[in-house]
Order: structure tokens, then C-alpha cells, then sequence
């Protein structure tokens, strides 16, 4: 499915944006439950005919659940979700499918983040 080809890239550019500190010891879901929150958010704002260059401060200044460093996964979700449909962005949960593949790519996430840093 294409959602899952390019949530890939999505994952891969957000999780290398995030500090050290975002990849200091979480446990995987609240670590992805904190990246879901960012999408779905990323996902609300595109919904809400946002401009996409004004979504990250949006965002940033709106009240939202998830630690500051998240904020560095904007951008690279913010390019993923401006790049749907929005008839797509209407039919799915992007929140809740990150989620679920951000669990199911944990390990293989976290071998990548060890390769980045090394």
C-alpha cells in the first residue's frame, strides 16, 4: 500500500530529526504514542486548510501533549502529510496508523537510530 511505502520515508526523516534526548529511554509506546500525537496533529492541521509552511508554528504554539523535542519530527511529517490526498487524509487515521507501525518498526528503528549516531 502506498501509505506504507512513503510512511517509511516519513519515519525515517522524523525519527532522525529528533534529539538524542527523543531517543533517550521511553518505552516504545510512549515513544510512538508521543509521535502519533505529532502526526495526527500534523494530520488535524492539513485538514484545517493550514498553510503548509505555517503548520510547525502552529503547532508549537498550540497546547499539545507530547515533549518539546518532539517538535523536531514536524517538518519531515509535515511533508508526508501535505503530499496525501486530502480525500485519503479524511479516510484514514494517520495518528493511529503511525502508531501501529512505529511499534511494529521499533527495533528495526532503534538499529538505525544506533547506526546514525555511530
Amino acid at each position: 500500500m502506498t501509505i506504507r511505502l512513503t510512511f517509511a520515508a516519513a519515519a525515517l526523516a522524523a525519527m532522525t530529526a529528533l534529539p538524542a534526548a527523543a531517543n533517550a529511554p521511553v518505552t516504545k509506546e510512549e515513544a510512538c504514542g508521543y509521535e502519533a500525537q505529532v502526526m495526527a496533529a500534523v494530520q488535524k492541521a492539513r485538514l484545517d486548510k493550514v498553510a503548509q509552511d505555517k503548520v510547525a508554528e502552529h503547532l508549537v504554539a498550540s497546547s499539545h501533549a507530547w515533549p518539546e523535542q518532539y517538535n523536531a519530527a514536524i517538518p519531515g511529517m509535515v511533508d508526508y502529510i501535505y503530499q496525501m490526498k486530502r480525500r485519503d487524509l479524511k479516510a484514514n487515521d494517520f495518528g493511529a496508523i503511525w502508531n501501529q507501525q512505529c511499534i511494529d518498526m521499533w527495533d528495526q528503528r532503534q538499529q538505525m537510530i544506533k547506526q546514525l549516531n555511530n
